[in-house]
């Protein structure tokens, strides 16, 4: 047993599954389920469900309509190596439409939130040095997409 994740999408489910799949590694699309019939949402025959997994999560894109936007209530969190893979997904995500916000959150071009967050950076936020934590986390409230390196330096106060 386990969790599915469900997205709801407007008409665009298989683009974004498509898209997410690109992204990540150890990723793949998987079945889909047709409509047989009319239905309140979707034609005969038009895709309702597209299911992919991401990291061995499985995920559902829901083609459901437009009732439903995303918010940042709900995001998903990449816990980045280093900066280079905090670049390398930050791009990705931002590309074609995606929109930064602050402190290594975005929204991609379907409107999904993003955290693109490093291990390391929390070594900073939550150190033993507490006014060297309050620097970095000064200097993080700065940036949308997270600089390690200045959060380090913010840290050790150079």
């Amino acid at each position: 047993m386990g969790l599915t994740t469900c997205l709801w999408f407007d008409g665009n489910a298989r683009e974004a599954a498509t898209f997410y799949v690109s992204i990540f590694p150890e990723s793949s699309l998987a079945d889909n389920w047709i409509a047989p019939t009319d239905t309140p949402g979707n034609k005969t025959g038009e895709e309702i469900v597209v299911n992919f997994r991401i990291f061995g999560q499985d995920f559902i894109a829901l083609n459901g309509g437009p009732q439903f936007p995303h918010s940042e209530a709900i995001s998903f969190q990449i816990p980045c190596a280093d900066q280079g893979e905090i670049d390398h997904y930050w791009d990705l995500l931002t590309k074609d439409g995606g929109q930064e916000s602050q402190c290594g959150w975005l929204k991609d071009r379907f409107w999904i939130s993003w955290q693109v967050t490093s291990p390391e950076m929390m070594k900073y936020l939550g150190g033993s040095d507490a006014q060297g934590s309050e620097r970095a986390t000064q200097a993080m409230l700065t940036m949308k997409k997270i600089n390690l390196e200045q959060m380090k330096r913010a840290y050790l106060g150079l």
